[in-house]
């Protein structure tokens, strides 16, 4: 009787073993609080590894949920992982491993990339005296705009001082905000944000300690073109200063409110010209990297 019991109970045993587990006694092995706690925990550090080290992410144990991870559309993991690819940006900081490595990699060709391939600076290997020279020429031509302006903003106000001045009609009033858009984009954007700003940042860091002694004593109109640079640059940086000087004579002849009108845009203009300027100084100086697509227009070396 106890032979027939033990055989009758090793064949319940071995049937149990082998028959599959259902759905509900799967959930109540992984409902326990130990086992959900194991598997956020193991989610979670795969997601930090990878997203950290920029690597293939760990793989789970072959468990019944591992079989359910990899079936999903797309993992967290993957998506760390193609970010990953463009993490190493022009505007990283000097010294963050890769950026450096990769920016002293890159060739001329790239900057003229109008889009098959990713826009790349140059590496400026800044020193001390070509950060103090950089500094000289761009906060140079960044006081000659302030102090344009410092000029021009009582006359651009004049209209609101409401004092015996005669207020603006809703006519020149619309005229006033539109002059400020327009010049606001023309010469604020275009002219400034778009070429001359890039190239005054570009040109100032070209200086450095072994420079010609009149190159660095007037650091701020070599950033600006005047002088070492290209037949072209020159000829372009020339006759925009005497365009603009030639502008202010003739604005100073028209009369009162119009004047006043046309300097309000001339202060929008300065203003965006000098913000992007010290903008960009700043983000180059903090990079490492010259602004992206700008030529210096240096003129070829004579051998």
């Amino acid at each position: 009787a106890d032979h027939q019991s033990n055989a009758s109970l090793y064949r319940r045993n071995l049937q149990s073993a082998q028959s599959p587990l259902s759905p509900r006694d799967l959930f109540s092995m992984h409902s326990s609080p130990t086992t959900s706690f194991a598997l956020i925990g193991l989610a979670l550090l795969n997601n930090l590894a990878s997203g950290f080290s920029c690597t293939t992410s760990i793989p789970f144990p072959t468990s019944a949920s591992d079989a359910i991870i990899r079936n999903a559309p797309k993992s967290s993991s993957s998506k760390n992982a193609s970010f990953c690819k463009g993490i190493h940006s022009p505007l990283m900081m000097r010294g963050g491993g890769g950026a450096a490595a990769a920016a002293s990699q890159r060739t001329p060709t790239s900057l003229a990339n109008g889009g098959g391939g990713e826009a790349i600076g140059q590496d400026l290997n800044l020193t001390t005296s070509k950060v103090l020279a950089s500094l000289w020429g761009t906060s140079g031509v960044a006081y000659i705009l302030l102090k344009a302006i410092k000029r021009v903003v009582p006359i651009a106000l004049e209209p609101f001082k409401g004092e015996g001045v005669v207020p603006l009609t809703q006519f020149q009033l619309a005229a006033y905000i539109i002059t400020c858009l327009w010049f606001a984009y023309v010469e604020g954007y275009k002219g400034f944000q778009r070429k001359f700003s890039p190239l005054v940042v570009s040109r100032s860091f070209t200086l450095q300690s072994t420079s010609p002694f009149h190159h660095l004593l007037f650091a701020p109109f070599y950033s600006m073109g005047l002088f070492h640079a290209t037949k072209k640059r020159m000829i372009v940086s020339w006759s925009v200063s005497i365009g603009v000087a030639a502008i202010v004579a003739a604005v100073k002849r028209l009369p009162y409110p119009w004047r006043n009108i046309v300097d309000a845009g001339v202060v929008i203009g300065l203003s965006w010209g000098t913000i992007s300027i010290i903008g960009g100084y700043v983000i180059s100086l903090v990079t490492g990297i010259a602004p992206i697509d700008v030529d210096p227009s240096l003129p070829e070396s004579k051998e």
